[in-house]
C-alpha cells in the first residue's frame, strides 16, 4: 500500500520569525487549503530583508542533506504528493536540492514539483549569479510547474521580454526544458500601467495560454511571489484547470495586498508605511485564501 498522502507538500525555501515570506507564508496558505506542510528552511531570519536590521542563520548543503537523510531513513521521503521550492541563496544548497528533487521523483514519479525560481526582480539580482546555470540545467528540467516573474524569465531564457509575443516565446522556451506549465506571476506588459500575469500549459499535446491584467499598486510588498506559488499549487491540484487556477490565484493575491496596503495606510497615517506595517495580512485573509472571490478574469490567448 502506498504511503503517499494526497495533499502533502515538502517545501524548501526561506523562513522568518516575524512576518510572512517563504515557508512562513506558504505554510498558512497551503494548510488553509487542507495540505499537510513539511518545511525545510534554506535560511531562517528574524524578519525579511526589507527591515533595517536582520539576524539569523543560513543553512548549507550539509544541513539540508542531513534533514533529508532523516526523512529517508524513516521512509518519510516518499510520502509527499508535491514539492515546492522558493528562495535558495547558495549554489551548493541549490545543487543539493536538485539531488533531493531527483531522489524524491525516483521514489514517487507522480509527485508534482512547483518551482518558484527566486532570483531577483525589476532588473536586480538578489542571489549569486552562479545559481542561474543550476536553475537552467538542473532545476527547471525537473519541474512540473514554474512561476518566474518577468525578470527571472528573462534570465532563464537569455532573452529580453519587451512585449507579449516575447513573453510567450520565453514561456515556450521554458516549456521546452521540461515543465508542463509556466506562469509568469507578474510582468509590466499591461496597458495603462497595469501588470499582467501570463500562463501557458501543455496537456496531452495541446497547448493553452491565458493572460490576466491587474492593477499596479505603488507600494513595496514582500512575500507576494511566495503566496502566488503556494496558491497556484493548491488550485492546480484542486481544479486541474489552468484558467480557473490562475484566476483564483491572482484574485487571492490581489485581495491580500489591497487589504495589506489599506491597513498599513490606516496605521501609518500621513507617513510612509514601514516594513512592519506592510507585512501581508494573511490571517485576516483566511476566508479569501480558502474561497476567493474572482475579481480578475483570464483571457485566452490564441
Amino acid at each position: 500500500m502506498s504511503s503517499i498522502k494526497q495533499n502533502h507538500v515538502l517545501s524548501i525555501q526561506s523562513t522568518v520569525v516575524c512576518g510572512y515570506v517563504g515557508n512562513k507564508c506558504a505554510s498558512f496558505a497551503l494548510q488553509v487549503h487542507g495540505f499537510d506542510f513539511s518545511p525545510i528552511n534554506s535560511v531562517q531570519l528574524s524578519n525579511h530583508t526589507g527591515y533595517k536590521f536582520i539576524k539569523g542563520q543560513v543553512l548549507d548543503a550539509d544541513d539540508v542533506d542531513c534533514l533529508y537523510e532523516g526523512l529517508k531513513q524513516n521512509n518519510i521521503h516518499n510520502q509527499f504528493s508535491h514539492l515546492l521550492t522558493g528562495y535558495i541563496g547558495s549554489k551548493s544548497f541549490l545543487l543539493k536540492v536538485g539531488d533531493i528533487i531527483q531522489d524524491v521523483k525516483d521514489s514517487n514519479p507522480g509527485i508534482v514539483y512547483v518551482c518558484d525560481p527566486v532570483m531577483g526582480d525589476n532588473g536586480k539580482l538578489y542571489v549569486p549569479e552562479d545559481l542561474l546555470p543550476v536553475y537552467k540545467d538542473v532545476i527547471i528540467p525537473k519541474a512540473d510547474i514554474v512561476t518566474p516573474n518577468q525578470f527571472e524569465a528573462e534570465l532563464l531564457t537569455d532573452m529580453k521580454i519587451s512585449n507579449e509575443a516575447d513573453a510567450l516565446l520565453a514561456m515556450q522556451r521554458l516549456l521546452d526544458k521540461g515543465p508542463r506549465t509556466v506562469v509568469l506571476s507578474s510582468t509590466n506588459l499591461g496597458s495603462n500601467g497595469k501588470l499582467v500575469a501570463l500562463a501557458c500549459s501543455v496537456k496531452n499535446g495541446t497547448k493553452e495560454c491565458y493572460r490576466i491584467e491587474m492593477p499596479y499598486l505603488d507600494a513595496i510588498f514582500v512575500g507576494t511571489g511566495d503566496l502566488f506559488a503556494a496558491c497556484l499549487l493548491a488550485w492546480m491540484q484542486k481544479d486541474s484547470d489552468l484558467k480557473s487556477a490562475l484566476e483564483k490565484t491572482v484574485s487571492t493575491v490581489q485581495t491580500v495586498i489591497h487589504r495589506t496596503l489599506q491597513a498599513a495606510k490606516e496605521v501609518a497615517g500621513s507617513e510612509t508605511p514601514t516594513p512592519a506595517q506592510m507585512e501581508l495580512r494573511l490571517m485576516q485573509s483566511k476566508a479569501d485564501i480558502e474561497n476567493p472571490k474572482i475579481n480578475f478574469t483570464a483571457q485566452k490567448i490564441s
